[in-house]
Order: structure tokens, then sequence, then C-alpha cells
């Protein structure tokens, strides 16, 4: 790692950060667990800049990402954050993002290099809808974790539009896998995207600053979402992730706004089936400094679990991590990471049934009494 005055063309100088080679935002700022626990108090923010911006502009934007995504935008207010996936025919899942209206523009907050992917696909699927989307090299995003309303006022100023992270709250028309709201472990989090101008970095910085908020880098940021078990595209999808595996019907899926591509596998999941796998919160032990990076295969006596994918460091929870295992391997399983140890939390549950699941497959009872329904089928 490189230690510099940190000057990414956002917030201008910022002295000691700790930069990753290959990276353009710190990782820290020389105290990572200082900095988690002041950003868990509301009183830090994190340089976000390499996320993607996509505007979404014209007057079919909100029938056109209806159609196509998992989530109810026709009915979204102006101001309301949501969260949308975009998804496959076989409802495996392509892109994520956060979404918010502003009466003008629907503006997409997605992972790094995960912008244009997006554009393309729906300026691709537009046909005659007078829509246009557009990634916004001009614009950053600096996180931090308080509500909107708990922001220094000239910061709130200084955003063109303001997304609040709606996890882990089930949304209307979503389900959920894991606890409910009041019990899941990120209740009571907050985390609020602020999207600004790239030039008006600076003078943000500044703002922050005179409200008493410090910097914060990246290492305090994830360990922060990894503690509060929220997924994130760049870690925790692979090219066989299902919305169900990662308890995301809670935020970015709608169960009851009609057609889109995907749903039939969503909805038989919900009500037929569960899902292959399940995101797990891993309590890492060992005496490795080293985490073990994303990849990582879990091991349960000798044979492949899974694997991790987001580790980190927390201030209050030590080493942990999410790992997407199989959905049979019990809960109580010990299992190994490299050379750690680690035990398990369900996010999903092992039981792989929603809230939205019926009690029963239907026709079992028929079955159970020799009226199989799917007899005589050839």
């Amino acid at each position: 790692m490189t230690v510099q005055s940190f000057n990414n063309q956002l917030f201008g100088s910022l002295p000691g950060a700790v930069i990753p080679e290959g990276q353009r935002t710190a990782a820290h700022y020389g105290n990572p667990f200082g900095e988690e626990r002041k950003l868990r108090n509301g009183t830090a923010f994190v340089d976000l800049s390499d996320l993607d911006v996509v505007a979404f502009t014209g007057a079919d934007r909100a029938k056109l990402l209806h159609n196509l995504s998992t989530r109810d935008f026709e009915n979204l207010a102006p101001g309301a954050s949501t969260e949308m996936l975009v998804l496959d025919p076989n409802g495996r899942i392509e892109h994520a993002g956060g979404a918010i209206d502003d009466g003008q523009t629907t503006w997409i907050i997605t992972d790094v290099g995960r912008g244009e992917g997006l554009a393309q696909f729906f300026q691709k699927m537009r046909f005659m809808m007078r829509v246009e989307a557009e990634v916004r090299r001009d614009l950053a995003v600096v996180g931090v974790m308080c509500t909107p309303e708990q922001l220094p006022a000239e910061t709130r100023e200084l955003a063109r539009v303001i997304w609040e992270d709606p996890w882990p709250q089930t949304l209307p028309g979503g389900a959920t896998y894991g606890p409910v709201d009041a019990e899941h472990p990120a209740s009571g989090s907050h985390r609020t995207l602020l999207v600004i101008e790239r030039a008006s970095g600076p003078q943000l910085a500044k703002a922050f600053k005179s409200a008493g908020f410090t910097p914060a880098g990246m290492l305090a940021w994830e360990a922060a979402r990894i503690v509060d078990r929220r997924p994130r595209p760049n870690t925790e999808i692979d090219e066989r992730s299902l919305p169900h595996e990662l308890d995301w019907l809670r935020t970015a899926v709608h169960l009851d706004k009609g057609c889109y591509r995907g749903q039939e596998t969503v909805a038989k999941l919900v009500n037929l089936g569960r899902p292959p796998r399940r995101l797990t919160y891993l309590y890492l032990e060992g005496a490795d400094d080293e985490l073990p990076p994303a990849g990582t295969e879990v091991m349960f006596k000798g044979r492949p679990a899974g694997k991790i994918t987001s580790a980190a460091r927390s201030v209050d929870e030590g080493p942990v991590a999410l790992a997407l295992l199989k959905l049979s391997l019990p809960i109580a399983a010990v299992v190994d990471v490299g050379s750690f140890i680690a035990t398990q939390e369900e996010i999903v549950s092992v039981g792989g049934k929603s809230s939205a699941s019926p009690a029963h497959r239907p026709g079992a009872e028929l079955r159970g009494r020799g009226l199989d329904p799917r007899a005589g089928r050839k």
C-alpha cells in the first residue's frame, strides 16, 4: 500500500490516506476501527466516487424500468428511495442498483464498472419508448451512515439527489428469507448516498468537516456493510446468483407487480422451491493476519460447501465474512476457510422458505391421497 495525501479530483487533498495499489479511493485514513466507529455514529463520510450513476430521462422512463426490472416504478413517488434488479430469463441477477426519481430523472446508483452495461441494456430494450439512459461521469457518490435529515444542511444543498438505502426494511411487495425487520442485525442502521457534481467535492468535504464529520475509508464502509448482512453487486453476485439466495427480496423485488424478465423463476422459487444456496454470516477464528479473499472455498469435512464473497475486520465483531453456502449445510456446522475456522449465523434461512411462501406445497394434500395432479401427464 502507498501512503500519500489523497488527491482524486473529488475531495482534493485529505492527509493520511492509505490507497491500495490500483485503486482511486482510500482504504483508510490511519485508523480503520476508529473510522468505522465514527461511521456507525453518523459522523464520518466516505468517498464512493468509483460507483456509477446512470440517469434515465424521458416520459416513458418509469414504464421501461417497471417492465424490465423487479421493482414497481410506475407507482414510485418522487423522492422515494428503492432498489431494483434486472434478471436474465432464468431469474439470475444481471444488474442491481439503488433507485430514486426526482420528478424529471430516475437515478440508478450501481456498483463500480456496472453503469455502462446497465445503460446499454435499457437503451437496447426501449424500442419506441421515449427514454434515454446515460452514465453520468460528471457526478460522484459520497456515503454516510445517518439519515438524510441528520445530514448537515450545506451538504444536502450540494447534493443533486440523496438516496436512502432501505435495507433491511421489507418494502411493499417484498418478502424475507431471514429475520423479520425488527430482529434483523441491521435494524436501526442507516446508509445514505449523496450524488454530487464532481466539481463540488472539495466544497462538500469542507462542509462535512465544518459540521464535525471526518473522512472514513473503504475498510470501514465495507466492514459496516458486511456486519449489516447487506449484499453488494460486485462481491455477492456471480453468474448463478438468484435474489432469494441473498435475501434480496426484502428491498429489490416486488412479488405482486406483474411480469418482468425472470419473474417466473422468482415466483416458482417462492411458491414451490428453495434456493440452492444461502448467504451466510461467518465468524472467523484464526491467527492469520490476512483475511480470506473473495472466492476462497468454504470446506466442511474436507468437501467444498461454498465460497467467501466478502470479508472484513469489524471494530465490534472482529474478523467476519459473508459466504454463499449450500442450502443443505447444517447451520451448526463449523467450517474451514483457508487458515480460519468459522461458525455460522443465518442470513437466509436453512429452511429455504420466505415470508411469502405457502406453508405447504400446492397439491401436497392430493399427492398424499394418491391423487397427484401430475398423474397422467406425459
